[in-house]
């Protein structure tokens, strides 16, 4: 996408809180009107401009005729905002989660991917990609994209993503009276004992996977 001035990236986030907060977007005269313009063709012009660059498509005989297609942008206090896509699910694909061993958790956002939402459950906050194939028992692969539903809590056989000492992996989660290993589901590897001076949470859940091609 071709790089947005200041006023188009203000317009852009103005459209994705109001598909967010109101289900459809504004007008564009609510657009000239929060934006401060003298007239709605200033509204237009930054619109074709949005259309131009891929961010938007207009549709032509609708009041408020505008679909978003960049699929993040930050609203003015930074928190991400992901338009509505009905059926299916926009997801971010954040950098990669070994299933070999832990690797960093400083992972930013690689590419999104809009898929149905019924191939998971429960519904994922984002994705990540597998690196390794300490997993492969359960059909998780080197290079598949796991589907993340995010939460602090998972109970005892679950498969999670684990964050151990700021590296992240995914692994089964074995919870005994006094410790918490995680499991690999390949005999090549062994478990995980979370020692009782590392820093360990619970990212999230593993609720299905998508495998691209190759």
């Amino acid at each position: 996408m071709n790089p947005l001035t200041d006023t188009q990236r203000a317009i852009l986030t103005l459209i994705a809180e109001r598909i967010s907060e109101e289900g459809m977007p504004p007008s564009q005269a609510e657009i000239a009107r929060a934006m401060g313009f003298s007239s709605v063709r200033a509204a237009q012009y930054h619109l074709e401009a949005l259309e131009q660059a891929g961010a938007i498509q207009r549709l032509p005989g609708k009041a408020r005729g505008i679909r978003l297609l960049q699929p993040h942008v930050e609203n003015e206090v930074g928190s991400a905002v992901t338009p509505d896509t009905g059926d299916a699910l926009l997801l971010p694909i954040l950098g990669r989660v070994a299933a070999g061993a832990p690797i960093g958790a400083d992972a930013g956002i690689d590419d999104h991917l809009l898929l149905d939402r019924n191939i998971f459950f429960p519904s994922p906050d984002y994705l990540l990609k597998v690196s390794g194939d300490s997993m492969r028992d359960e059909g998780i692969f080197d290079g598949d994209l796991i589907g993340v539903h995010r939460t602090p809590e998972a109970r005892n056989g679950q498969i999670v993503v684990a964050r151990i000492d700021d590296e992240i992996t995914v692994k089964l989660l074995k919870v005994g009276k006094d410790r918490i290993r995680l499991l690999p589901r390949n005999p090549d590897y062994q478990p995980i004992e979370v020692l009782p001076d590392q820093d360990f949470a619970i990212e999230g859940l593993y609720c299905g996977l998508v495998r691209r091609g190759r």
